[in-house]
């Protein structure tokens, strides 16, 4: 397993042409996942753009970060795309993804933050991002057990890259979930402002152009067998099961009752009045809207209203061309790759205010009837902006019928969720532990810039990291040290109070979650 970044993406690009997936939606998601998982890491920005063939800017690589953390939690929509085929091919592209997690924490200054993060991110592009409650004992998911077996060689890496550094000791402060990463000359970094006039030295050897490795080709008698499809009642209950959000449940309980009673009085040769299956979720960020409507997607194809069930999620710039005329196209071509699923447009509102915007909404409206019978779309984002977006759009409003509110998460609700996350990651927490996490909760400010289960999820990563970091030294630790989360897990080491100066026009004045 190579560990360079751009040895990854070649790996990636072959594996993506071996399975039938575009290369350049391979690209994409490899963009937006590996700056998400390696945004945390001191100046791994400029390692990032190197890989990528980018002028060294800070502005791209957190672009993409913002784009990507949604998947340190969920699979990209390729890897969706893969786990729907079978055969060695699609499990070799979805591998291909965690090894690009895997090099994007080592890039720049590795911190346990990032190796957190890549452990969950390669975990969901697997498919394996919310598997049911492990047996007590060893892990029994394979994917859990192949980071098992990946996690001495990386952080054996990291440590030796660490080595090479005698100036400089780790500073685990950047473990903070809520400080999603340090930039050379910002404040709160220890580096200099680097010089961008002469680019620097690559701190990993190019790879020769040939060392991509070779995904082997489907063979019939070993293909994957396909996964049975989960039917209504399985998406139901698993919908049941998430913590919380008890109007929302009852909401889905409702539409799902009244798209099935339709579909089969259409199925009987009734008739059926028109009914908008098109939905609109607002709250607060980290309060499921992702996650449900991916089940929704489910529902609607266990149902039979889609033909696929797939859900592409989307923000204004995948939908949103440089040129007027150009977004036509560029919208359309992404409802084409949403149909027979759900299009997903997270703060749908950005569309507003602009003729660009405008051209991507018409466009939208139009391919949404067009496409009618094997489409849904569902915009989501903060309450008031969403109602005013609806509102003033005409064609929306007549399409968006059904808004469902997704509420904060109680205090009790986040612990549940934090303790699910450790029990089906194979992790304990002491009691200690718990302690610590319902105190740094009652120290946070609940507004709408809040996380709520992002929030917990981040925390999370982050305690995984120093978990590890707190093992380094430690030759052959037991299955107890191996699950236990301490409470010193989840706090970070305080900032240091360090002189910075101002940076260039290209750098980002503020670093924002």
């Amino acid at each position: 397993m190579t560990t360079d970044l751009r040895a990854t993406l070649a790996a990636l690009d072959v594996a993506a042409r071996h399975a039938g997936i575009d290369p350049e939606a391979a690209a994409d998601d490899a963009r937006a996942l590996s700056a998400a998982v390696a945004e945390s890491n001191r100046g791994s920005y400029l390692a990032w753009c190197e890989a990528f063939g980018l002028t060294p800017s800070a502005t791209p690589f957190y672009d993409a970060a913002s784009r990507g953390r949604r998947y340190r939690g969920l699979p990209t929509p390729t890897a969706t795309q893969a786990a729907a085929l079978s055969g060695a091919a699609a499990v070799a592209y979805r591998q291909a993804l965690v090894d690009v997690c895997t090099a994007a924490a080592l890039l720049g200054e590795p911190g346990p933050t990032a190796m957190g993060a890549a452990q969950l991110a390669g975990a969901a592009q697997l498919g394996a991002a919310m598997p049911a409650p492990p047996a007590p004992g060893l892990p029994t998911d394979s994917a859990h057990q192949d980071f098992a077996r990946q996690a001495p060689a990386i952080l054996a890496d990291v440590l030796a890259r660490l080595g090479e550094s005698q100036q400089r000791m780790l500073d685990l402060n950047r473990g903070d979930p809520l400080t999603p990463g340090a930039i050379p000359g910002l404040p709160g970094s220890a580096l200099p402002t680097p010089n961008l006039g002469s680019a620097p030295a690559p701190s990993t050897p190019a790879p020769a152009p040939v060392t991509a490795a070779q995904p082997p080709e489907p063979d019939p008698a070993e293909a994957t067998p396909e996964q049975p499809k989960k039917s209504v009642e399985e998406w139901l209950a698993e919908l049941d099961e998430l913590i919380g959000l008890a109007s929302v449940k009852t909401e889905i309980h409702r539409q799902t009752a009244i798209l099935r009673v339709d579909a089969l009085r259409a199925k009987a040769g009734l008739k059926s009045p028109t009914i908008t299956r098109h939905l609109v979720f607002t709250g607060n960020p980290g309060t499921g809207k992702t996650t449900v409507a991916r089940m929704v997607a489910g529902i609607y194809a266990a149902i039979g209203l889609l033909s696929k069930g797939q859900l592409i999620e989307v923000d204004r710039s995948e939908l949103v061309a440089g040129y007027l005329g150009q977004t036509a196209i560029k919208t359309a071509e992404v409802v084409a790759s949403a149909t027979g699923g759900v299009l997903f447009i997270d703060e749908a509102y950005s569309l507003n205010g602009d003729q660009y915007g405008e051209e991507a909404i018409n466009t939208l409206v139009k391919e949404m009837e067009d496409k009618r019978d094997d489409l849904v779309v569902i915009v989501a984002g903060y309450t008031s902006p969403m109602i005013e977006f609806v509102a003033n759009n005409p064609g929306l409003a007549s399409r968006f019928r059904t808004t469902i509110e997704f509420s904060d998460y109680t205090d009790d609700e986040l612990e549940k969720i934090f303790t699910q996350l450790a029990t089906r990651a194979d992790y304990d927490l002491d009691e200690a532990c718990a302690d610590e996490f319902r105190r740094q909760l009652s120290r946070q400010l609940r507004d709408h810039t809040f996380g709520n289960g992002r929030w917990a999820r981040n925390l999370f990563e982050a305690a995984i990291g120093r978990h590890a970091w707190r093992l380094r030294e430690v030759e052959e630790p037991t299955l107890e040290q191996l699950r236990t989360l301490a409470a010193e897990d989840l706090i970070p080491d305080p900032a240091p109070a360090i002189d910075w100066e101002p940076v260039g026009d290209d750098e980002p004045q503020e670093q924002q979650e």
